[in-house]
């Protein structure tokens, strides 16, 4: 009965990600997508919900100002970062001190495989968009070159989509 239980989770939780993940690929859009609002920056959507519109910068990315406990960061939304990525840096301006014995999770990045310190946020604000408690992770110094808005955020989001050259968040 337990393993049916957790097959059960596995398919829903496969259910609502495989779709989403199928349309940040290009592979089509999402039932959810299909009803999308693009809202102008900052602009809300019908029935409350809140949305960001972020069009790509001079590179091609996707960068946003944030809020992490009340103090400002800049990120670049990269959807394929499990997790939001920190700075050394930013992190110690947050006050997140890791000691050495810290660092033990393995990322794997472009430049090979490093070890960070997992954290949690208590809060990641991005516009009016609001999510509380956030995995997180402090890299090494010189390890990453800017924070990373990964699925650890985006993906406690209604949804998040790329659409006409922008990413749009909806909470």
């Amino acid at each position: 009965m337990r393993s049916v239980i957790v097959f059960a989770l596995f398919a829903l939780g496969a259910a609502v990600m495989v779709p989403r993940y199928a349309a940040l690929l290009g592979k089509g859009p999402a039932p959810v997508a299909m009803a999308a609002h693009h809202a102008a920056p900052g602009e809300s959507s019908p029935a409350n919900f809140r949305s960001l519109v972020v069009p790509r910068d001079e590179r091609g990315h996707f960068q946003v100002d944030g809020r992490i406990d009340g103090r400002l960061l800049s990120f670049m939304i990269d959807t394929g970062a499990s997790v939001i990525a920190l700075t050394a840096r930013d992190a110690a301006r947050l006050g997140i001190h890791p000691a050495a014995r810290e660092f033990f999770a393995p990322v794997r990045t472009a430049n090979g495989t490093v070890r960070a310190a997992p954290t949690r946020l208590d809060m990641v604000e991005i516009g009016d968009i609001a999510v509380r408690d956030v995995a997180a992770l402090v890299m090494p110094e010189g390890a990453l070159g800017e924070n990373l808005l990964g699925l650890s955020f985006l993906s406690r989001l209604r949804r998040f989509e790329y659409s006409d050259g922008k990413i749009v968040l909806e909470q």
